[in-house]
């Protein structure tokens, strides 16, 4: 009988966890959006207007129903999507702007994008496309960028060696081909396993959202392995799968070219594939600029009764009785508490549990046991440089570049980490270059004779953390040391592009203990590290949007994975786990709906 009753147990559970999966009524989020407008330029002060809305205690919406802490894309996608479902939400931001990475600044005259690249999978009516549309009201725009996507550089001087990524449903592969035609075989398997893990990726997601026990059973009994592949390459390494199809280092190499910080051998081959298949329907820039991004979603969130406020830093999450129930902001030295029955973070996982939380609940074993699953990511250095010249005078364009020291990624990783602080500067195995400008369309008008450049790369915070919370007066040591990494970047990059050196007009180095003010933990801007075990299925499961306190919910790329499409993702899964709604089925559904309707349009 005890049996008996734990089963029934079991059923009721599972019923009602996955009722809206089977037979739940669909959401709002299945239907089209109505009159979406064309691109319309926006003054920056009108921007400034919606991104810059400073806290006030007075304009703190009445009868909250979610507050969400930090307005990076994560964050604002949770909550257009709980707003679009009828709640009322504040976004608290503790920076001066709204839009987490999906910012610019101005540095001496010139325009930086804080972060963003570009985006891939937003072709028309695919998944991410229709979430966009959705949580902006079909506002944001994108422009196609040029199909030569990538230029991965292996190597230094003359003996370096570059290979070309393009875009295209059927060119990416053939081109990949015809540069190692050697490789064929093992191009076309490589191929197969990202259509696999990019077709099935919703099924990862989808174990966040089952109960976690009927999770552990349909992993533990192996029968998710019958269900796809897409489990086997998620806790495989991408090593062990590269080596199992062809013994080419420069392919590796160019498959492994997104490179995050964990080297092949301890990330997942399930990434690896998801990210290189991102950019195989093209590559897309935000018509406008990155702001329009969070300028827009905001614009949607406020239409439905919601608001975001910035200069908003959150002091302590409030919980009564051990459920969370608000949030306290400190607002010009007086701590202001603003109340919601659900708490949402978009801080990360680990400035939510570990500075947020009162110190007794961070010690609770199941906060502890969530911290387990995940680990701190390598930090981040960046040169933003400004050149008094058009893209045409420089010789760029709209492609990135990937740099790599030797076609060696595991080693020369272990060996740079490895360095001394004095001798790292010198041993910088890779680095990304981007020209953004030479992507926004609108640039030339708004900022006629500039050109701006981004690299970024990897290093340990260890290196620079002696000088963190140092007055300005004792930090020239600090300076001469950080240029030493930023003129070593720019230099390698003046190896392929001679004609930057002379034009340079401003170079600006962010370092991992200011990070543009973001207070990303010890300059992890992607937060969580993406190594091998976050991947593992059973740990997917587990890091779940839902925590172990009540009513708070945790959103953004640590909820499901990297970059802008992965903060999406995350937003999705939280939203989904707070209205216990699967929306992922409702996104999917519209998606279908627009596709057949294309189709008919073709016939």
């Amino acid at each position: 009988m005890r049996w008996i009753l734990i089963f029934l147990e079991w059923f009721v559970d599972w019923a009602r966890g996955t009722y809206w999966y089977l037979v739940g009524k669909r959401s709002s989020l299945c239907k089209p959006i109505q009159n979406s407008p064309g691109f319309q330029e926006v003054s920056r002060t009108a921007k400034d207007g919606v991104l810059k809305q400073g806290f006030s205690r007075d304009a703190v919406p009445a009868n909250l129903d979610v507050i969400v802490i930090g307005s990076g894309l994560g964050g604002l996608t949770a909550a257009a999507l709980l707003a679009k479902l009828g709640k009322r939400v504040l976004v608290l931001e503790q920076m001066d702007q709204a839009g987490g990475l999906c910012q610019s600044f101005n540095e001496k005259g010139f325009d930086f994008d804080m972060a963003f690249h570009n985006l891939g999978q937003v072709h028309e009516n695919s998944l991410l496309k229709v979430t966009l549309d959705q949580i902006t009201d079909g506002r944001l725009k994108f422009v196609e960028l040029e199909p030569h996507v990538d230029t991965v550089v292996i190597g230094r001087g003359q003996a370096s060696k570059k290979y070309t990524i393009y875009s295209g449903k059927r060119n990416m592969e053939a081109h990949l081909k015809k540069q190692f035609p050697n490789d064929a075989k093992a191009v076309e398997k490589l191929f197969k396993i990202m259509k696999i893990c990019t077709k099935k990726i919703h099924m990862l997601c989808m174990l966040k959202l089952i109960p976690l026990w009927f999770a552990r059973l349909i992993l533990c009994t192996g029968i998710v392995d019958w269900i796809s592949p897409i489990f086997k390459y998620s806790r495989s390494s991408t090593e062990d799968v590269l080596n199992s199809l062809t013994s080419n280092n420069d392919l590796k190499t160019v498959f492994c070219h997104f490179f995050s910080g964990p080297s092949p051998k301890n990330t997942s081959c399930m990434l690896n594939a998801v990210l290189f298949h991102h950019y195989k329907r093209g590559a897309f820039y935000p018509r406008g600029g990155v702001s329009e991004i969070p300028y827009h979603i905001i614009g949607l969130i406020q239409r439905h009764g919601g608001k975001v406020m910035v200069q908003a830093p959150i002091s302590q999450i409030l919980l009564d009785n051990g459920v969370a129930c608000g949030v306290t902001v400190n607002s010009g030295g007086e701590e202001v508490s603003v109340h919601a029955p659900v708490i949402i973070s978009d801080a990360g996982v680990f400035n939510t549990f570990q500075k947020l939380l009162p110190p007794e609940i961070q010690a609770q074993p199941e906060i502890m046991e969530r911290l387990q699953i995940l680990k701190l990511g390598k930090a981040f250095f960046q040169v933003f440089v400004g050149f008094n010249s058009t893209q045409e005078e420089l010789e760029i364009n709209s492609t990135n570049y990937r740099f790599f020291k030797n076609d060696d990624i595991d080693a020369m990783a272990d060996e740079y980490f490895a360095s001394s602080q004095e001798r790292a500067p010198d041993r910088i195995p890779m680095m990304y270059v981007s020209f953004p400008s030479a992507k926004d369309p609108g640039s030339k008008d708004r900022f006629p004779g500039q050109t701006c450049m981004v690299i970024h790369s990897i290093v340990k915070y260890e290196w620079f953390e002696q000088w963190k919370d140092l007055p300005a007066s004792e930090l020239k040591a600090y300076e001469d040391y950080k240029m030493r990494f930023a003129n070593n970047l720019f230099d390698w990059a003046c190896e392929h592009f001679p004609k930057l050196k002379d034009k340079v007009a401003v170079i600006h180095a962010v370092s991992p203990i200011n990070m543009h003010g973001l207070r990303a933990l010890r300059g992890a801007m992607l937060s969580a590290d993406h190594n091998l075990e976050r991947d593992q299925p059973m740990n997917i499961a587990k890091n779940r949007s839902s925590t172990p306190v009540k009513n708070l919910y945790l959103t953004g790329q640590d909820v499901f994975s990297c970059g802008y499409s992965g903060a999406v993702h995350g937003g999705i899964i939280c939203a989904s786990t707070v209205v216990d709604h699967a929306l992922y089925i409702d996104l999917m559904l519209h998606k279908r709906k627009l596709k057949e309707k294309a189709s008919k349009k073709l016939d």
